[in-house]
């Protein structure tokens, strides 16, 4: 079971600052689950808007770390990964419940429920110290780059 830093993150998946929400994978079992890690700071650009003076990480942040740990899962998983976009497809049932903000990491932990051919379910979920923060489940289509 290997870990995988930044470099491999950036090598597999599209995202980059200030768009990129994963610091560290800590699990992966190809095709089926994914566990990453964000640690969230201060320096975050959506805390100079939400909320000055009270700043907490916004859901939908939180939703997309859940989908780029779930893309890189995928494209670890899948052949020509290379020649592959990944493409949001759908959020169901995301339910927030504790906010997130300066200081906490946040665990990832993404399990793949169906694929059939360029699109895959899977549900994920965002911890704080153990603590369920974020539940949601997504959809991911994989389209062909160019």
């Amino acid at each position: 079971m290997a870990e995988f830093g930044i470099k491999e993150i950036l090598d597999t998946i599209p995202h980059r600052y200030p768009f990129l929400m994963l610091d560290k994978v800590l699990e992966l079992r190809k095709g089926e689950y994914v566990k990453a890690v964000k640690n969230v700071t201060m320096n975050e650009p959506f805390f100079q808007g939400h909320y000055p003076g009270n700043p907490i990480m916004p859901g939908v942040m939180i939703v997309e770390a859940i989908a780029q740990a779930a893309t890189f899962m995928a494209l670890r998983s899948l052949p020509n990964a290379d020649k592959l976009v990944p493409l949001f497809a759908g959020i169901e049932k995301a339910r927030f419940k504790a906010p997130v903000g300066p200081g906490d990491t946040i665990i990832f932990e993404v399990t793949v429920i169906k694929k059939r051919s360029a699109i895959w379910w899977a549900e994920g979920t965002a911890t704080v110290d153990g603590k369920l923060v974020c539940k949601a489940g997504i959809q991911a289509a994989f389209g062909k780059a160019g």
